[in-house]
């Protein structure tokens, strides 16, 4: 196999578009095309990314064989489709859905865990009107995922119920805060995201009669 084959296959493998390929290596989705198609080679810094990123040697990347026999990140972890159904579940059975917390982990601070078998999501904040925290996901002991967000109130007629309403509507294709909006009554909930599942950042807020009285900025991706 060519070094654009095993590109492609590598990309398809780990259930990622050319479009999100391009994010996590900083070049544009024309150039991923490029690779794959063989009309262009990935210089030095990109093929040492490419073999970072997939777990793999360099010479097993760009050798041309039958069979290359590569293999693609670690076999333990779940793909990314299962990887964000958990996640939504996770963020529906805990403060978006009302949950209890667990025991703090550090002095003040507000905590939040869901497991189902060898995933586990953890959700940690300190503050109140104005707050900060961590939400993050480990897969048998080892961290994969995580996102930090730093909020505030800046009006009247705050709604804690409301957010929560609205994140409890997290969609697979965003599935970092809420929808892209959502509405009951005078609230209006408005969440903005840039980036890919694996390096992303983004905004939300809400507006009460048309006027912000919320606003949380938010970025994460994987970790490893």
């Amino acid at each position: 196999m060519s070094i654009a084959e095993n590109i492609q296959m590598l990309r398809k493998k780990n259930s990622l578009s050319q479009e999100e390929l391009s994010v996590i290596l900083k070049v544009s989705r024309q150039a991923v095309g490029k690779w794959e198609n063989g009309t262009a080679y990935p210089d030095l810094e990109r093929l040492i990314q490419l073999s970072d990123y997939f777990k793999i040697s360099l010479d097993r990347l760009v050798k041309e064989t039958e069979n290359c026999d590569l293999h693609v990140k670690n076999k333990e972890n779940p793909d990314k489709s299962q990887f964000i159904q958990f996640l939504l579940r996770a963020k529906k059975a805990t403060y978006a859905g009302h949950g209890e917390e667990t025991k703090a982990s550090r002095i003040a601070s507000h905590d939040l865990e869901y497991k189902e078998g060898e995933l586990y999501y953890y959700d940690t904040y300190i503050g109140g009107e104005f707050f900060g925290g961590e939400e993050a996901i480990w897969i048998k002991n080892e961290p994969y995922w995580c996102m930090n967000y730093y909020g505030r109130v800046i009006g009247d007629h705050f709604n804690g119920d409301f957010l929560k309403d609205a994140l409890s509507n997290v969609s697979y294709d965003s599935p970092y805060r809420g929808p892209a909006l959502y509405q009951n009554g005078e609230y209006t909930y408005h969440c903005k995201t840039e980036g890919s599942f694996e390096f992303y950042q983004g905004y939300e807020e809400i507006l009460y009669d048309g006027k912000k009285m919320y606003e949380c900025i938010f970025n994460g991706g994987i970790v490893r």
